[in-house]
């Protein structure tokens, strides 16, 4: 179904401003003129017969017409004739024959000609057109589309699909393509539940587009990833506090929403009290090691920073087991 749709969309837009005839005819294009007798439609812009340019223009007619092989046939010969020149219309007949091939299902055939028409026509019109067709395609493969393979579809090409996101990003940096092509290669691994790729992949989003629409959900999956990447007070507790900043971050641009939702603050607690029985863990390892002044500063240090928690309770009685509490707090932090 989404190749099938893909290819529809590919279609229309190969025909757009074209007239396709039965046979293999010349496309025009016609505007409305007044004369004389009346207003009537106009031929304008129709490429001489016998040109390059007309060459190009009855391909994409036969495309239109749902007839890739033979446009990829002409193409073949028309490039292999044209390939070493500097013919304007190069870049253009790459695209094509990368349309024909698509519109073929040979989709990781195309890939090879828009590739030629990003590398070596930088200039052209074409360009941006072949970096959105490596984008739809990168797309289908993440949405589970396998290569061929012996004539079956039985490639896995997830791989691939995300290199061209990450490419069409290099590619047309800071563009609309390239905001979708990062949004959606992070909630791919998000949904996969690769959180590490996905919090950095959300990190970049959030760094490269700031006025974007998708920013809060963004801003959103990435506290989700950094807490589910905690894995227990025993553990490094780095992604706590990249949560907690990126938490405040939400809270002072998104205020409406996050005391609507009470997301904020029931996350809140549960960082709070993450990072309190990280802190009491690592007390209790100084115990271990008969190191009463490491471990005192710790349970110190916890009550202070964490004083509602349930391990900041526990730190006290631990404190007041060993009389520490009667003690001067210092000037610990």
């Amino acid at each position: 179904m989404v190749r099938r749709q893909t290819r529809t969309v590919w279609c229309a837009a190969i025909t757009a401003g074209s007239l396709a005839a039965p046979a293999l005819a010349q496309s025009q294009e016609f505007v409305l003129s007044d004369d004389d007798a009346g207003q009537a439609w106009v031929s304008t812009n129709a490429p001489a017969p016998g040109t390059d340019e007309a060459f190009i223009a009855d391909v994409r007619v036969l495309l239109a017409q749902g007839e890739p092989e033979k446009a990829k046939s002409l193409l073949n010969d028309w490039i292999k004739a044209n390939e070493r020149t500097s013919n304007p219309n190069l870049g253009e007949a790459f695209l094509l024959r990368a349309d024909a091939w698509f519109a073929m299902d040979r989709e990781y055939k195309s890939l090879f000609d828009y590739e030629v028409v990003i590398r070596d026509f930088p200039d052209s019109d074409a360009f941006p057109v072949a970096i959105e067709r490596e984008f739809e395609i990168g797309r289908m493969y993440l949405d589970g589309l396998r290569r061929r393979l012996f004539g079956m579809r039985i490639e896995p090409a997830r791989g691939l699909g995300e290199e061209l996101l990450i490419r069409v990003q290099e590619r047309m940096p800071g563009s609309r393509l390239a905001e979708e092509a990062a949004i959606t290669l992070a909630d791919h691994f998000y949904d996969r539940r690769q959180l590490d790729l996905a919090g950095d992949m959300y990190a970049i989003f959030l760094a490269n587009y700031p006025r974007s629409e998708h920013r809060e959900a963004a801003l959103l999956r990435q506290i989700d990833c950094n807490v589910a990447q905690f894995k227990g007070p025993q553990y490094d507790g780095a992604t706590l506090i990249e949560a907690r900043l990126l938490l405040d971050d939400y809270a002072a641009n998104y205020p409406t929403a996050a005391a609507r939702s009470g997301f904020t603050e029931g996350l809140e607690t549960w960082i709070d009290e993450s990072a309190a029985q990280q802190m009491l863990e690592a007390a209790s390892w100084y115990f271990g090691q008969n190191d009463d002044p490491s471990a005192r500063l710790t349970l110190r240090r916890l009550i202070r920073r964490h004083p509602e928690s349930a391990a900041a309770r526990e730190a006290v009685r631990m404190m007041q087991e060993r009389g520490w509490m009667a003690q001067a707090d210092g000037g610990d932090s």
